[in-house]
Order: C-alpha cells, then structure tokens, then sequence
C-alpha cells in the first residue's frame, strides 16, 4: 500500500524559510519521480517541483531560484525547502508519486504566510 506523508507546514512571515519533508512507503522510492503540488483555497492543484530518479530537478516559474526540491533514496523522503516566502505561496501542499499509472497523494500540509 503506497502510502505518502507531509509534514513541516505552518504559519511564516513573507520572507522566511519552511522546509516540508514527504515521507513515501510501500514504493520502489529510488526508481520514481516525485512532486510536489500546492493547492490555494478556491484555485487548482498546481505542479510546484519535481526531481526525477536521476535527480533532476524542474520548478514552476513561480517558485524558481526560491525553493529546492531535493531526496533521500536512503531515507524515502522528498523535501522542498522554500525560501523568501510570499503571501501568494499561502496554499496546502501536497506529496505526488506516479506508480503503474496511477497517481498517489499525501494528505498534504498548510502552509501559510502573512503578510
């Protein structure tokens, strides 16, 4: 049973730092490519970043040269570092994993920034 949990979310200033960590079960980990989405309140589920089982990494414009998306194949976890946090990145987070077609999804976890 694919299982994917998010953690790290709260409330920040705009400016500041968060780092979200997605801990995956029940995956051959090393072998997938894996997301991270954010959802505003009212707006779609957006794509954030993705890091390939190579490592390679791609953002959304939005979020480029301020979040890192990074793993732990050792570990089974995914992480995104977000820095110099704006209001607009105020949205749930969500863990994404494609697996035999299917797509598999954390609960997800809030982030917001004041302003």
């Amino acid at each position: 049973q694919v299982q994917l949990v998010e953690s790290g979310g709260g409330l920040v200033q705009a400016g500041g730092s968060l780092r979200l960590s997605c801990a995956a079960s029940g995956i051959a980990f090393a072998i997938r490519d894996l997301d991270w989405y954010r959802q505003a309140p009212g707006k779609q589920r957006d794509l954030v970043a993705t890091i390939t089982s190579g490592g390679d990494t791609s953002y959304a414009d939005s979020v480029k040269g301020r979040f890192t998306i990074s793993r732990d194949n050792g570990k089974n976890t995914v992480s995104l570092q977000m820095n110099s946090l704006k209001p607009e990145d105020t949205a749930v987070y969500y863990c994404h994993v494609l697996r035999r077609g299917l797509n598999y999804w954390g609960r997800g976890t809030q982030v917001t920034v004041s302003s």
